[in-house]
């Protein structure tokens, strides 16, 4: 068969070829970049979950948890939040990293919670959710101290604030 180069089989063969290797490689790259995606978003929920668990049982570090006691009392008492879903929104490609940029909006639920003390539970969320990814990645290192934005191999990861329902 290809030892047979009078009608031209051998080309074929070569052409068939490349375009399978191609073909693997292209399917590849797809398959690697969606595993990435999957992972972000179970970070994401890992991080969710921290979140809540935190603002749930009240376990905040030391001077968190001073600065809740003359600013947000009702957030040293265990609270009742609900998730009620997660939005991945795709934002665009962030030139300055060479990136693809996504942004993840929590919406919740709490009938405990006042308005006013919304905003540092949504906060501790959010900076859950960019930790666990951060810490996924190894990238920790990467961004501030609140880990805003969080990077993976291929993205640039933000929260926008968490929507109370």
């Amino acid at each position: 068969m290809i030892l047979n180069e009078e009608n031209g089989q051998l080309s074929v063969e070569y052409l068939l070829l490349i375009s399978f290797v191609m073909i693997g490689v292209i399917g590849i790259s797809i398959i690697l970049d969606e595993n990435e995606l999957n992972t972000i978003i179970s970070s994401a929920r890992v991080g969710v979950d921290e979140g809540i668990a935190i603002d749930g049982l009240s376990v905040y570090p030391k001077e968190t948890f001073d600065n809740y006691l003359l600013k947000n009392p009702q957030l040293t008492y265990p609270q009742n939040i609900k998730i009620l879903k997660i939005v991945k929104t795709d934002i665009g490609f962030d030139q300055v990293h060479s990136k693809k940029r996504i942004q993840f909006r929590v919406y919740a639920s709490s009938s405990y919670l006042k308005s006013s003390d919304r905003n540092s539970a949504g906060d501790r969320i959010n900076f859950n959710i960019r930790k666990a990814i951060s810490t996924t990645f190894k990238t920790e290192n990467y961004s501030n101290s609140l880990y805003n934005p969080c990077f993976s191999n291929n993205y640039i990861i933000t929260t926008g604030d968490v929507q109370w329902i």
